[in-house]
């Protein structure tokens, strides 16, 4: 290729990590602590952007765990609690606050830009010993019997090739090992779409509440509302395929957000005085899972698995908790490979944990019981405090919510079951929307 250079001597290391996201920085940073040669490949030059600005009172900790809780403080704006605000209900706002959860030493959590968050995990990862490659896209990976060879490209033009003992693919969206092996699936239980900017003037909620995290449900799906500390504020709608493929010809996407947030009344209210001040990004095929976790020398971490829904936050917590799952068991795998199997299954089980607790109730978000549970929460058995700890991200350890939540899903079938020409046309209605993407889909193929 012209102006193409491929470079000879091979490079081996103990880890190469693909991203350098929140999943790749952290994993790398734990293993290079830990004295692994590590690599970090990452396609972007830091800072760049990047959507999913709220955070998790339970990344907090994680946080603490990798040095990095000052300097994320010192780019964040508190998050007390989460709000839910529905038509259905006379577009009452719901207020969970996080102090009010099982445990309650996680009362907060931050909203960042993760152009900032993103650029202080990597850098740590960097200052731990890794080295980073940033704008250089990996373009496949060959393994083979003792580690992988792995194929990347500079934005420069260069080619490179190195070798690695382990693997980590922290790749995000771009899903590389499960795109390369073709096991990544849509997920037909759950498929969304996205549109987003941020705004200036914004009207926020007064006092402590002000960096509060708003999720407006409306006729195609739901808005965040996320405001950050330099004054903007991240507004979203994640809907249903087939509505953001139904775009008329020659209206710009700025128009047709504009047009998207005028469906939701209390939304554009919070909007009224405001400015779009960046330009509106647009994302299909949202929601999708893989067939698998891991290899005998690679692990996915992160969205490179899976990804849901943003509804409840929780990405940037479960890329984090991924990593450090992650980072164990390549630790044992390199280090007693007689236990590497073990090793690697207690990973494949930590993370299915974290979107399968999730899933559950994002699929059951559209349901009329669901969203009257929601907006009428009561703690018998302690289950409001079981679900402040799902939606701070207390899912893992040793937390002792699940009997509760177990409680909460028993109230759900049974006031489900004495509803059930509603449930029945709730369930219809969704089925119809996620057949609808499917058609709109095929019509654009």
């Amino acid at each position: 290729m012209t102006g193409t250079s491929i470079q000879t001597d091979t490079q081996s290391w103990d880890v190469v990590v693909i991203g350098g996201g929140p999943a790749g920085s952290t994993a790398a940073a734990l293993l290079a602590e830990r004295g692994f040669r590590v690599r970090v490949f990452e396609k972007a030059r830091h800072p760049r952007f990047h959507i999913g600005e709220s955070l998790l009172p339970a990344n907090l900790r994680l946080f603490e765990r990798l040095g990095v809780g000052e300097q994320v403080r010192e780019i964040g704006m508190g998050k007390l609690a989460a709000e839910f605000v529905l038509p259905q209900h006379g577009n009452q706002m719901q207020r969970f606050e996080f102090a009010d959860a099982w445990d309650k030493s996680m009362p907060s959590a931050y909203q960042v830009r993760r152009s900032e968050l993103d650029d202080i995990l990597l850098r740590n990862a960097q200052a731990k010993g890794a080295e980073v490659s940033e704008g250089c896209r990996v373009r496949d990976v060959a393994f083979v019997d003792d580690g992988a060879v792995i194929h990347a490209q500079h934005d420069d033009g260069r080619e490179e090739r190195c070798e690695a003992r382990f693997v980590v693919d922290a790749s995000g969206r771009d899903t590389l090992l499960a795109n390369q092996f073709k096991t990544k699936r849509r997920n037909d239980k759950h498929n969304s779409s996205a549109l987003y900017g941020h705004f200036r003037g914004a009207r926020r909620n007064p006092g402590s509440n002000a960096g509060n995290i708003t999720v407006f449900w409306f006729e195609h799906g739901w808005f965040w509302f996320i405001p950050l500390a330099d004054g903007a504020t991240s507004i979203g709608a994640v809907v249903w395929p087939y509505y953001l493929k139904s775009r008329p010809k020659g209206v710009t996407l700025e128009r047709f957000f504009s047009d998207t947030i005028a469906l939701c009344p209390p939304l554009a209210e919070r909007l009224k005085e405001a400015e779009l001040i960046s330009g509106v990004e647009a994302t299909g095929n949202y929601s999708y899972f893989g067939d698998m976790t891991h290899g005998r020398n690679y692990v996915l971490l992160g969205d490179a698995y899976a990804f849901v829904d943003p509804v409840f936050s929780s990405g940037v917590m479960l890329a984090m908790q991924s990593a450090f799952a992650g980072a164990e068991a390549i630790e044992v795998a390199l280090r007693e490979p007689a236990r590497a199997k073990a090793a690697l299954a207690h990973f494949d089980k930590a993370v299915r944990h974290g979107p399968r607790q999730f899933s559950w109730f994002i699929y059951r978000m559209t349901s009329p019981t669901m969203r009257n549970l929601f907006m009428g929460p009561r703690n018998p058995l302690r289950m409001k405090e079981a679900l402040l700890s799902l939606l701070a991200g207390d899912i893992f350890g040793s937390t002792p919510i699940w009997t509760s939540l177990r409680a909460f899903k028993g109230v759900y079938y049974t006031v489900s079951l004495f509803n059930a020409r509603h449930s029945w046309r709730a369930w219809r209605a969704r089925k119809r929307n996620l057949r609808q993407g499917d058609k709109s889909e095929m019509a654009a193929n």
